[in-house]
């Protein structure tokens, strides 16, 4: 384990999990997908997240996929791990085996597939905290969740300790930034982080304040988000944007799959795969079940976009 920075910043790539054709976890494809985020200057790792399938992932898989980043990123970087799942007992039981794979700390949803008020969210983290042994950061994604957290609740659970930081992939730049507003006065010290996950929007959310960023799309080009982000911390805003700019283009890969016959998820997922397995990254670019994998067409076209990109 990594002890994590008092604030966790930067760029945290939320790594895909490569498998393979039997759906196994493609454990030599994992470490050469660490080593080439690890070898662009990221400053952290985030394991178990929506771009990692986590959702799609039996246990075992999970397992895996903690105990083999950890172990090859052997302490150079601090790696957290997606511990989500419906209620909070189940979420623990993902945490202590999070913990027991040397994860220096967890992102964690609000409760789902039941509703859930208010209250029982923050008992949620509260339990989750208190219980779990690692650093918990809240996971919005209202798209999945069906839950938004809300800004004073989340800076509520900031002031008392429970959450070590918001990865906000809620699309709503408003609430967001009465988070990043309200963090440094309602905790007193700036020890509570604040990541966007919306990819596109990286260089106005790190204008508005936020740490860091954690992009889907930085598994296939984190070059291009730390070249962003550390233009933005040198206040350079003008070549933030350019390379925001860049990276907006590259994106259109997600749309290459037809939304006639696949969901976005499996045009998404489907994209960076293809994409790191053109790239030479991973071996095989398969989805986990019941994803629909892309046409050969499809991935002629995700190799236009990484070409135009200039990573072919």
């Amino acid at each position: 384990m990594t002890a994590l920075p008092t604030l966790l910043t930067g760029v945290v790539p939320p790594v895909c999990t490569p498998l393979t054709p039997d759906n196994e976890v493609d454990v030599a494809s994992l470490e050469r997908l660490v080593d080439h985020l690890v070898g662009a200057g990221v400053d952290a790792l985030f394991v178990l997240g929506s771009s990692s399938e986590a959702a799609y992932l039996p246990d075992a898989h999970r397992r895996t996929v903690v105990s083999t980043v950890v172990r090859h990123v052997g302490g150079q970087l601090p790696v957290l791990a997606g511990a989500i799942d419906m209620t909070t007992l189940r979420v623990l039981d993902h945490v202590r085996a999070a913990a027991a794979g040397g994860a220096d700390g967890v992102v964690v949803t609000a409760p789902f597939y039941t509703r859930t008020h208010p209250a029982e969210i923050a008992r949620h983290y509260r339990l989750v905290a208190d219980r779990g042994g690692l650093p918990v950061f809240a996971y919005d994604l209202p798209v999945s969740v069906h839950t938004k957290l809300e800004a004073d609740l989340v800076l509520d659970l900031a002031a008392d300790g429970t959450l070590a930081g918001l990865k906000d992939s809620s699309g709503d730049d408003g609430g967001l930034r009465r988070v990043i507003l309200g963090a440094r006065a309602h905790t007193g010290t700036p020890s509570f982080s604040v990541l966007t996950g919306s990819e596109l929007t990286v260089d106005s959310a790190l204008a508005m304040g936020a740490d860091g960023v954690v992009p889907g799309l930085g598994n296939v080009d984190p070059d291009g988000y730390v070249r962003l982000y550390r233009a933005a911390r040198a206040a350079d805003w003008d070549r933030a944007r350019a390379e925001q700019d860049r990276l907006c283009a590259l994106f259109r890969m997600t749309e290459t799959g037809s939304p006639a016959r696949m969901g976005r998820s499996s045009s998404g997922l489907g994209a960076f795969k293809a994409a790191l397995h053109l790239r030479g990254i991973i071996a095989h670019p398969t989805t986990a079940a019941p994803q629909i994998p892309l046409s050969p067409e499809d991935v002629e076209r995700v190799g236009k976009h990484l070409a135009t990109a200039g990573l072919l």
